[in-house]
């Protein structure tokens, strides 16, 4: 079995030249160590899998300003998940 334990620096390079497996696997990392500021970071420089699970979180919270910024940095799921929960009635129930 291969060895996985791949550092960080490494992933980095190669996501700087442009491997999204690199980019996803950072995304988890910082995901797992529960790094927001580097998620946030990855997003801002085009991970859609940092958008993916900021946006989890985001919905888990009930954050709706970070929703919006999530959209707002590219991940449009994040403004569907917004509008969601903009719709969504108050009390549970639709009339």
């Amino acid at each position: 079995m291969a060895n996985t334990n791949i550092d960080r620096e490494t992933l980095r390079e190669l996501a700087d030249e442009g491997n999204e497996t690199a980019w996803d696997r950072l995304a988890d990392l910082a995901d797992t160590a529960g790094d927001l500021g580097e998620l946030s970071e990855l997003l801002d420089e085009g991970s859609m899998r940092a958008g993916f699970l900021l946006t989890q979180r985001a919905v888990a919270t009930g954050d709706l300003r970070e929703l919006q910024r999530i959209a707002d940095a590219g991940y449009g799921e994040a403004g569907d998940e917004l509008n969601r929960l903009l719709k969504a009635p108050a009390d549970g129930h639709r009339d």
